[in-house]
């Protein structure tokens, strides 16, 4: 068979699969990846690993979700996986459904196959429509669906993502059976080492700093890099380093764009003040809601007070 050389080369995108998931759900909002090639893996350690390694161009992954907070795997994968950067976020309603095999109704039911996290976040509804039932844990949510299909489960029912039921024959017992309707979660696209794109007025700026040897009010410096310029922390999360107790690291997600005048100055008072600050990236916020910021730590503004600064060293006059 003769291959086209002036064929386009298709893209690989890792994501966390089998097919029918959340991440899945998030890697169809990207525009570049539809007509691609999308590669399942088990977890997010071979989903980065795909793209260090050039098996795949990016990966999505899951990073917060808004009843549990930060993804402590994603998180602490990026602290320790160098030559990444995050190059776009996408946000996913976390809804959960109760399904079957076809024929099963929801009084027969009284063993429930769920992951752990999406256990929890349905146990109001379970305990108001199936207070009987009894719960085992899944490695994942389509697992837990997977599971009663194969006959590896004894559970009679699975909660599972709504995508499932594209992609397996199962009866759907219920919908919509979250505890918390409101319920979201945060995915990143991660690239290998790329220029940020060009900011966009409704940017965010992805960071890990750690902190340097323990003293009195070195959380409140580090915080202080961002206050003092006017820059807003829409995350803050703790993870331990890991080579001794009381080392830790924070991720940190801000306001605004590395080429924003604040952000960079931000950046380099960071440089000065912690042993070691990683760049995840400065990409657009998946809500696309503008940053808005004092006049006073305006672009203009930086720019200004350095001419100043630069004219007292060369002794002009003052103005």
């Amino acid at each position: 068979m003769s291959i086209d050389p002036e064929a386009p080369v298709r893209r690989t995108y890792s994501y966390l699969g089998p097919a029918g998931t959340f991440t899945e759900s998030a890697l169809a909002q990207v525009p570049e990846a539809r007509e691609q090639i999308w590669r399942p893996v088990r977890n997010v350690g071979e989903a980065l690993a795909d793209v260090v390694e050039g098996r795949s161009d990016a990966a999505m992954i899951a990073i917060e979700n808004s009843v549990d907070g930060g993804v402590s795997t994603a998180q602490d994968a990026l602290a320790t996986m160098p030559g990444l950067r995050i190059v776009g976020e996408y946000l996913v309603p976390v809804n959960f459904v109760l399904v079957a095999r076809p024929g099963v109704r929801l009084e027969d039911v009284t063993l429930i196959a769920a992951h752990p996290v999406a256990y929890a976040q349905c146990l109001q509804w379970l305990s108001e429509k199936l207070p009987e039932h009894a719960h085992i844990p899944a490695a994942s949510n389509v697992a837990s669906a997977v599971g009663i299909i194969d006959g590896v489960s004894d559970a009679q029912a699975a909660i599972a993502p709504p995508g499932i039921l594209e992609h397996y024959d199962l009866e759907l017992l219920a919908e919509g059976i979250g505890d918390n309707v409101n319920a979201v979660t945060r995915f990143v696209l991660v690239s290998r080492t790329v220029a940020a794109p060009a900011p966009t007025g409704a940017d965010k700026t992805s960071l890990i700093v750690e902190l340097p040897e323990e003293y009195p009010g070195a959380l409140l410096e580090l915080l202080e890099q961002f206050a003092t310029r006017g820059i807003n922390l829409s995350l803050l999360a703790s993870r331990p380093i890991g080579d001794e107790l009381g080392r830790y690291r924070f991720v940190i997600d801000a306001d605004g764009h590395i080429e924003d005048e604040r952000m960079a100055d931000a950046l380099l008072g960071l440089r000065r003040f912690s042993p070691k600050v990683i760049f995840l990236g400065s990409y657009p916020r998946a809500d696309r809601a503008i940053v808005h910021y004092p006049e006073r730590y305006s672009d203009d503004v930086f720019v200004e007070a350095r001419d100043w600064l630069r004219g007292l060293i060369s002794g002009e006059p003052d103005a």
